[in-house]
């Protein structure tokens, strides 16, 4: 038999993987046995199955592989920089396909969307990343864009360049939110100090803040749903008399 054509370890496995998920979808799937589907994407002539239950061990959980860094991935043995290609892939499909969703949606009554986008998108983050959804007077969405990344306090996220983005993308509304790596989403001093600066300066220029949230592990924090966000606003009221 040709070198070429010479049939390599697990490849009936992978055929039946991939008949597998086009029968059925996902279910039924082992988290390593998506993730070996995954790598065969850039891996036409080799066996992935090894690779994936290594990745697997390193990082602990599915969405642990998925947020992992090329550099780390590139440890496990099985995996390089052409091969993990599939990987990133579906995180950032995955982005762009829930973004999306919300694009020209009011996300105040598409919670659950809104939620979804941001959970994917900041829960496995090993830094604090801080974001703003633009809104149009309607509260439909405009854009998601990340603003500031590191530890956040009232001296790193400043409200003059949350003011500048906005009047670039032309928002009447805001929605603000940011990641605890910790998983705990309990707001910090920092958190609420940051908040209400923001909320005063939006409100200077009539840009109404609706909602703050901090996405932990499974859970999130609402800044409006406690409270927070009306309180604030009725400070920046007294402080205008």
């Amino acid at each position: 038999m040709d070198k070429k054509t010479r049939s390599h370890k697990g490849e009936g496995h992978r055929k039946r993987l991939r008949e597998k998920f086009l029968d059925s979808g996902l279910d039924g799937f082992h988290d390593y046995e998506v993730i070996e589907l995954l790598l065969t994407l850039a891996t036409p002539r080799k066996d992935c199955k090894d690779a994936a239950k290594a990745a697997l061990k390193k990082f602990k959980t599915f969405q642990g592989v998925i947020q992992a860094t090329p550099k780390s991935l590139c440890e496990v043995e099985g995996i390089g920089p052409k091969n993990l290609f599939g990987l990133k892939l579906i995180k950032a499909a995955s982005e762009r396909y829930l973004k999306k969703r919300l694009i020209h949606k009011d996300p105040l009554n598409n919670s659950k969307e809104l939620f979804e986008y941001l959970y994917h998108r900041l829960r496995d983050q090993q830094r604090e990343c801080f974001d703003a959804v633009f809104l149009d007077a309607k509260n439909r969405v405009l854009s998601l864009e990340t603003l500031f990344e590191g530890t956040l306090t009232s001296s790193s996220v400043y409200p003059r360049e949350v003011i500048l983005a906005a009047l670039d993308h032309h928002a009447a509304a805001l929605i603000f939110t940011h990641n605890h790596p910790s998983g705990d989403p309990k707001p910090s001093g920092e958190d609420v100090a940051v908040t209400r600066r923001l909320v005063f300066a939006c409100r200077s220029i009539d840009i109404t803040v609706h909602e703050h949230i901090i996405i932990g592990d499974n859970c999130y924090f609402s800044f409006a749903d406690e409270g927070y966000i009306a309180r604030m606003n009725r400070e920046y009221e007294q402080l205008r008399r």
